[in-house]
């Protein structure tokens, strides 16, 4: 049997970041755990739910730690793997780091799937490591009933330029680095209402490192002053985290939003996963979506595999940054600012 043959996304129930947790069920199962006492050298934890954890070493290096596993989101084992890479990176990329090393995390159904799924599902994400500069190293398996993968990644960025998401300042301007949409277009797929062909341009965005760091001069990484990376709790639930973090309020213009072609589409035929339904409920009492049409209500909620990264940056050097990032973003974008506090984290206009 050929891996060819097998559409992986038939195997599971849930794929991608749509089978996270849900952000609320999450935080009240981690509320009831008594977690050590943070060190001294922990400059950030999960308390923010930030998208790493940073370890000071020395004056000159931080360590950037984090995982992301998931199961399989597309039908083809080796774009499965680039996937599955280039979104545990992203996390590293968010705290403003340079990924250097990834250790693998398998489950495997050994009786049901022949090895040249695994094989091909490694191959691509051994690429994206690859092609991160980084190296892999290792990792754990298991055999189990679903296919599931993803990377543990350690990272290092200096300890005074790090990007976290509780920095955005009244002022910036926000940008959007990926176009929204994977989830309810992984959705179609998954129903078998349309083909990987179909939906190229959301899964080439997913299997795209998230890299912005390579394409920023100094002076223009200096002026990043908040990030986080877009992913399983939709841009409202992501967003959401950021502004509460920093104790603002952001306003974002939803006709900015980049949208992939079909997801609108693919919204209105209600390919949808439950995480729109848990991220519209984890956002309901602090973001404002009062002035947005039903299509653009549930884009926001929409959960996000490998989505882009959200960057609150000076307005001076907004324009600058968004051109910088388009020689690998395409679809990046100004798409709101920062406020003060106001009574909802984010507001939609």
């Amino acid at each position: 049997m050929s891996s060819e043959k097998i559409a992986l996304t038939q195997t599971v129930q849930k794929g991608g970041c749509a089978a996270k947790v849900a952000a609320s069920e999450l935080r009240r199962i981690l509320q009831q755990v008594k977690f050590p006492a943070a060190h001294p050298a922990l400059m950030v934890d999960g308390g923010l739910f930030d998208d790493a954890a940073i370890y000071k070493v020395s004056e000159e290096i931080a360590l950037v730690q984090t995982l992301d596993f998931f199961t399989p989101i597309v039908d083809t084992p080796k774009l499965f793997g680039e996937i599955a890479a280039a979104n545990a990176l992203s996390d590293v990329y968010a705290m403003g780091g340079k990924p250097k090393t990834a250790l693998g995390i398998l489950a495997f159904p050994l009786a049901t799937m022949p090895e040249s799924v695994i094989v091909d599902v490694m191959q691509g994400a051994c690429d994206k490591v690859a092609e991160a500069d980084a190296n892999f190293v290792g990792g754990h398996s298991i055999d189990d009933d679903t296919l599931k993968f993803g990377l543990s990644v350690t990272g290092f960025v200096h300890p005074q330029q790090v990007w976290s998401n509780a920095g955005a300042k009244v002022g910036d301007h926000l940008i959007l680095t990926k176009a929204l949409g994977t989830g309810t277009m992984t959705a179609a797929l998954k129903r078998q209402e349309a083909q990987e062909e179909d939906i190229m341009e959301a899964l080439l965005s997913m299997a795209t490192v998230n890299n912005a760091v390579d394409y920023m001069t100094p002076a223009l990484k200096a002026q990043v002053h908040a990030a986080t990376d877009i992913t399983g709790f939709g841009f409202s639930g992501h967003s959401m985290q950021l502004a509460k973090a920093s104790g603002v309020s952001l306003k974002v213009h939803s006709e900015k939003l980049p949208r992939f072609s079909k997801a609108f589409s693919c919204l209105e035929k209600s390919y949808l996963t439950k995480a729109h339904r848990t991220n519209a409920q984890y956002t309901e009492h602090d973001v404002d979506v009062a002035k947005l049409d039903a299509l653009h209500k549930l884009l926001i909620h929409d959960p996000q595999t490998s989505g882009g990264l959200l960057l609150s940056v000076s307005s001076n050097v907004s324009q600058d940054m968004v051109q910088a990032l388009r020689a690998k973003f395409k679809s990046a974008e100004i798409i709101g600012e920062v406020l003060p506090l106001q009574d909802k984290a984010v507001i939609f206009e």
